[in-house]
């Protein structure tokens, strides 16, 4: 029954991880849709995000299922109730790459990006896609050095935001007000994601340890698992 049980648990942390990796895939098309102005591309992420969906709920039933059935605590319910929290977090994430794909199936076949700001979000969804991948092995890993470092790993994503909305306030911005407002969506959608991406390490930081780091905690080494 122990065995079965613990099977369980494994297999919720190991259906996080798959989705997202889903999440992380439908970044990266969606960034190459926006950049390449690729309908096709742009389609699959917007027709594959059903499966995102039908993880999240897969996952929910599943810690639902454990929480009445198995009445788990400590560790145990650390596992569920996090998983509950991070299922959001990562359903949100494929959800932002959504409407990236949608920004660029709209504006098809036109370039959403002006030349000059196409840079900014090339690197805006290398950071996000790295991101992405850090939060699927921080998930299977339960590194705290890791999930301290992904903590903070933002702050680029941060930064470009900065620089872009810098250079849309320009007086000299040539682009319009249609394109400076995809520019602020698509924007906000990057960094929207890179958060949600850091929530999850804080969960996992809380599934370890029994403790929420307060957000933007510079520095989580030394920080001792609670006993189960």
């Amino acid at each position: 029954m122990r065995v079965a049980y613990t099977e369980q648990l494994s297999d919720l942390t190991g259906e996080l991880a798959a989705m997202c990796g889903l999440a992380e895939v439908a970044m990266q098309r969606a960034t190459q849709a926006l950049l390449q102005a690729d309908l096709a591309l742009a389609e699959q992420v917007i027709g594959e995000n059903d499966r995102i969906d039908d993880m999240r709920l897969q996952c929910e039933e599943k810690a639902f299922a454990l929480l009445a059935l198995q009445s788990p605590v400590a560790g145990d319910l650390r596992i569920v109730v996090s998983g509950i929290h991070i299922v959001a977090d990562v359903e949100r994430m494929g959800q932002l790459a959504l409407h990236v794909a949608k920004i660029a199936r709209r504006r098809h076949p036109a370039h959403v990006l002006p030349e000059d700001v196409r840079g900014y979000f090339a690197e805006m969804g290398k950071v996000a896609v790295t991101q992405a991948a850090r939060t699927r092995e921080v998930l299977l890993s339960r590194d705290l050095d890791e999930a301290a470092a992904l903590e903070t790993g933002d702050e680029p994503m941060d930064d470009l935001h900065k620089h872009l909305f810098s250079v849309m306030m320009d007086s000299d911005w040539p682009h319009g007000v249609a394109a400076a407002v995809d520019m602020t969506l698509l924007g906000r959608f990057y960094e929207r994601y890179a958060d949600h991406a850091v929530e999850v390490a804080r969960r996992v930081v809380f599934l370890v340890t029994g403790k929420l780091p307060e957000p933007g905690t510079p520095e989580l080494t030394g920080v001792t698992p609670t006993g189960v």
